[in-house]
Order: C-alpha cells, then sequence, then structure tokens
C-alpha cells in the first residue's frame, strides 16, 4: 500500500517521490521507461539529463537561476545535492557528471525505504493522491485523460537536442580553452572562425536537409532551446548575437575576438565528451555530421551523440492549477515539472519539490519574491494563460525591486530581498521542516 503515486521518475518525479519519502509518506514512484521505451531517453535511469548537462548558472548573486540552485539548497533537494556531488568543469555554471549523476539519483530514490519504484506505463489519471510528473514525453493516453478531466487541450512544442563530441577528436591547435571575459575557469572549447567561414557555415545550416514532423507542422519552439537552422533563418547575424557569439572571447593565436565562435562544454566528469553548447538541431543526422565538420577545430570531429528533437507537451497551469498545484477539477491530483510549463532541468526539480512538499502538508506557498515563489506564481495564475508559454525563471517573474535600488544593483536587490524573504518564510514554518 501507499500513501500517494508519483508518475515520472524524471528530475520533478525523482525531487517529489524523495521529498515525500523523506517526510514519512509511502510512495509508488510509477517509471514507464524499463518497460517502454520514449523517442529522447537513452536509459531507464531516474532523473536522465536528455539535453544539456548543464543545470546553467550557480551564480546565486546576479542570476534567478542561481537563486534558485541556492533555495534549493537551503530546502535539501536531492537533485541539488548529487549536481553538486557530481560537478564537472563549466565556469561559473553548473554542470555535471551525466551518467554519475542519474546514477546516484537513481541509487537514492530507489532504495528509499518508504519509495516503491515501480516500472509500468500509467494511461488514466489515479483515483487516490497523486503527483503527476510525466513531463514533455507524456504518453498519449495519460495526455488524452488528463484532456478529458480538464476540459482543456493540451499544448506542444518541438525541444531540440545538442550534439556531443569526443574530446580526442577536437583539434587543439586551432581551439583553444577559455570562458567568456575569463569569467570563472577555463572551462570551455573554442572554435573560432573568420567572417568568409562564418556565412558559409549559416548557409550550410540554412540548406541542410531537416527532419521534418508533418504531425506536429506548426507548432512553435520554446526560444530557450531554439534549433540552431531556425536560428540561422531568422537573419545571416542572428547567431553572431546568440550562442555564436565571439565577444569576451580572446584568440590567444591572434589576440582578437574572432568573428563568430562554437563553445564546446565539458559533458562528463572524465572529460572525454563535451556538448555543442547552443547547438540544439533537427538536421538529419548525415547532414550534422558533413556541416558541423566544416566547423574550424571539428573538422574530424568523431560524435557520441547527435542532435535529434523530442516532443514537448504541457497543461494550460494557470487556469487548470490552484495555488499550491492542484488540478481544480479534481484536488487530489498535483502537477510538476515540465507538464506544468517550467523550463529547464533546476525549474522541473523545484517545482517537483514543491508539490511534494504541498502534498506533505508541510509548505505555504513561499512568497512571490523568492526564486521558488516567482516560478510557482508563473505557473499557478501569473502568466496570461491565453499565450501561455514554457519559461525559465527569470527577475522578470519576479515582483519590482525597490524604486530607489540604482540599475546596476537591481540583480543584487532582486537576490537580498528574495535570501532575507526566504529567511522569513522558512523561520515561519515547522521546525523539521524549514531544517
Amino acid at each position: 500500500m501507499h500513501d500517494i503515486q508519483v508518475i515520472g521518475g524524471g528530475l520533478a518525479g525523482s525531487e517529489a517521490a524523495w521529498q515525500l519519502a523523506e517526510a514519512g509518506l509511502k510512495v509508488r514512484l510509477s517509471e514507464m521507461r524499463g518497460v517502454e521505451a520514449t523517442p529522447a531517453h537513452q536509459t531507464d535511469k531516474l532523473a536522465e539529463l536528455v539535453c544539456s548537462n548543464s543545470f546553467r548558472s550557480d551564480d546565486a548573486e546576479s542570476n534567478a537561476v542561481g537563486l534558485l540552485h541556492q533555495e534549493l539548497r537551503t530546502l535539501g533537494s536531492l537533485i541539488m545535492r548529487e549536481a553538486d556531488r557530481h560537478r564537472v568543469p563549466a565556469g561559473s555554471a553548473l554542470a555535471v557528471d551525466r551518467d554519475g549523476f542519474c546514477d546516484a539519483v537513481t541509487a537514492a530514490v530507489a532504495d528509499h525505504a518508504n519509495v516503491t519504484l515501480v516500472r509500468e506505463r500509467v494511461d488514466a489519471l489515479p483515483e487516490g493522491p497523486a503527483i503527476i510528473a510525466t513531463g514533455p514525453l507524456t504518453g498519449a493516453l495519460l495526455a488524452e485523460s488528463i484532456r478529458a478531466q480538464t476540459g482543456e487541450d493540451a499544448l506542444a512544442f518541438f525541444d531540440a537536442l545538442a550534439p556531443i563530441v569526443h574530446h580526442h577528436s577536437i583539434d587543439m591547435d586551432v581551439a583553444w580553452m577559455a570562458a567568456r571575459w575569463d569569467k570563472g575557469g577555463a572551462d570551455y572549447i573554442n572554435c573560432p572562425m573568420d567572417k568568409d567561414q562564418y556565412f558559409a557555415f549559416v548557409d550550410a545550416l540554412i540548406a541542410g536537409e531537416k527532419t521534418e514532423y508533418k504531425e506536429w507542422e506548426g507548432v512553435p519552439y520554446f526560444e530557450g532551446c531554439m534549433p540552431i537552422e531556425v536560428m540561422a533563418a531568422r537573419g545571416p547575424e542572428t547567431l553572431r548575437y546568440g550562442p555564436m557569439k565571439g565577444v569576451g572571447l580572446d584568440n590567444p593565436k591572434t589576440g582578437r575576438w574572432p568573428y563568430a565562435v562554437v563553445q564546446l562544454r565539458q559533458d562528463n566528469a572524465l572529460g572525454t565528451l563535451w556538448n555543442m553548447v547552443g547547438f540544439q538541431t533537427k538536421l538529419k543526422h548525415a547532414e550534422q555530421v558533413r556541416v558541423f565538420r566544416t566547423i574550424p577545430g571539428l573538422e574530424n570531429a568523431e560524435f557520441a551523440r547527435l542532435g535529434g528533437l523530442h516532443r514537448n507537451t504541457f497543461i494550460k497551469s494557470p487556469v487548470l492549477l490552484d495555488g499550491e498545484l492542484r488540478l481544480k477539477s479534481a484536488p487530489h491530483i498535483r502537477f510538476a515539472g515540465q507538464i506544468t510549463g517550467c523550463e529547464g532541468y533546476i525549474e522541473s526539480c523545484a517545482v517537483g519539490l514543491m508539490a511534494a512538499r504541498f502534498a506533505a502538508g508541510e509548505f505555504s506557498a513561499p512568497p512571490m519574491t523568492t526564486a521558488l515563489g516567482a516560478l510557482l506564481g508563473h505557473i499557478t495564475g501569473g502568466a496570461d494563460a491565453a499565450t501561455y508559454q514554457p519559461m525559465n525563471v527569470n527577475f522578470g517573474l519576479f515582483p519590482p525591486p525597490p524604486p530607489e535600488a540604482k540599475k546596476k544593483d537591481r540583480k543584487r536587490a532582486y537576490t537580498d530581498r528574495a535570501r532575507a524573504d526566504l529567511g522569513a518564510w522558512l523561520s515561519s514554518l515547522p521546525q523539521q521542516v524549514a531544517a
């Protein structure tokens, strides 16, 4: 017997199951992988990272996602604990050894005395207490059950995967190690392009043969995970002001900034795998190899994984969910993770943690001035339901800082206020919860 069921063993579901179990509840964690594969996952491990291995900035002083990291650490997040334990160099970002991280999360959750991990596909909303954390690849039958319960159609968009390159195949006589503006360590591999190389590359991206999914034509891409060739088609200079900007990167061979640059970030603890930053793509695999080998330093690149696309489904959370992530039409059901319309690994984890703490009766809603509260507010009513789209945590979701805060100090004003308000909120909770 169990007290609550968690459906989905990704980042949100794993965090939710762990938090519920730590609160003393008996949890049935239902994970489809192990009996049925998905188009994006490679394994049946919990909390598998299907896209980048980066949790993005870890700067809690001037960055909203770094602030969210800090808040989750304060609240005893399993995902953050294991991310810190399996960290790999990435400048001021928090990136992890992909395999070590998900192995550790799987062991922690599956071995917990209060968790029963069941490999099963769930096709209908449960009748008892549950958290739905099935993510962007929610099965068709469960999605239909959600639609039938809510009367609202789920929305969908594509999310794209970036290629991963074997380090030994990168020409380091051409590329060099650095971080932009030398911030953090020299943790990125930089492949420079001159003007002619850049425009030839843009033309190749646009002309390259692409995978098309006619059943999803017309579905918008999430801006934070835009395929590289879609960005290139917006204008010839778009990539130079996006993922391929050379600003702040002095090429030691020329003493100048390159016209454009392709950056690669370490993907595992051994440093043998590196992912192409911002290079999510829907190019066909053969085209990826051909086009990406025109990048200086990657002429002989060997790819551990090529890019691809997967479907992302989410609900109209501002309409369907209450302030504690309960389905208004069926309050015994909560939703967590990307299916709510949050975007990003750490955001999914955060919503999973909050859903679990709400279900355990441990939480009131965090203040809107905190990263947790701002994210929750966006999902549960802060956004226009008619135009609701997935969103990473950002300072635009927070209430404005005091008017006396100077422009250059605004980010610090957000984070200072958030820490103070989080502390006051925690002090109002039962002692064992705040700890």
